[in-house]
C-alpha cells in the first residue's frame, strides 16, 4: 500500500457508525464492535459477519454503506440470513410462538412482561421475584446474599493478652 492510499482510507473512515440503534466507533473491528449492541455477543457476532462474508478484523469505520445496511438489517433478522434458531435469545416466543432476537432495551420490556406475567399467574416464580430471592434452584443458605455491597465479614477482636501468650 502507498502512503496516498493510507491516507484517503483514514480520510473516508467513519468514527462512528450507526448499527442496530447503537454508536460503535468506528476503529473497532466488525465482531467485537457489534458485541456493544444489547444481547448480541461474540457467537452471534461471528455468525453474523460468517453469513454476510465480512471480515471479522476490518474495522467498522471502513465498511461501505451497503455493508453497514446489510449489518444493521441481520442485527434485527439474524434468522433472515442464515443464523439458527438456538442462536436467538427468544425462542418460541409466549404470544406469536415464533423465534426471534430481540436487541436494545427491547431485552428489558421484554423481561419485565416475563417477570409481570409469572407474578399474575402466581407461579413459584412469580411469588420469589417480589421478595428479591433466587428463582431458578439456587441455594440460598451459604452463597446467595442479595446485598454484598453492604455485607460486613465477621472481624475477630485480638486480645493483647491471647496474642502474648502464645
Amino acid at each position: 500500500m502507498d502512503k496516498t492510499d493510507k491516507r484517503t482510507e483514514k480520510s473516508s473512515m467513519k468514527h462512528i457508525v450507526r448499527i442496530g440503534r447503537y454508536d460503535i466507533p468506528g476503529n473497532m473491528q466488525v465482531m467485537y464492535g457489534l458485541t456493544n449492541i444489547k444481547g448480541i455477543g461474540k457467537s452471534l457476532s461471528s455468525a453474523i459477519c460468517n453469513s454476510l462474508g465480512i471480515d471479522k478484523t476490518t474495522k467498522v469505520g471502513i465498511l461501505e454503506q451497503d455493508q453497514i445496511e446489510k449489518l444493521n438489517d441481520a442485527v434485527f433478522n439474524p434468522a433472515k440470513y442464515g443464523i439458527p434458531s438456538f442462536m436467538l435469545n427468544n425462542q418460541k416466543d409466549f404470544e406469536t410462538g415464533e423465534d426471534m432476537h430481540i436487541i436494545g432495551q427491547d431485552i428489558d420490556i421484554k423481561i419485565n412482561q416475563i417477570k409481570n406475567r409469572h407474578m399474575k399467574l402466581k407461579s413459584y416464580k412469580g411469588t420469589r421475584y417480589p421478595k428479591r430471592l433466587t428463582v431458578r434452584g439456587q441455594r440460598t443458605r451459604s452463597n446467595f446474599r442479595r446485598n454484598k455491597g453492604k455485607v460486613t465479614g465477621v472481624s475477630k477482636k485480638k486480645n493483647k493478652a491471647s496474642a502474648e501468650k502464645k
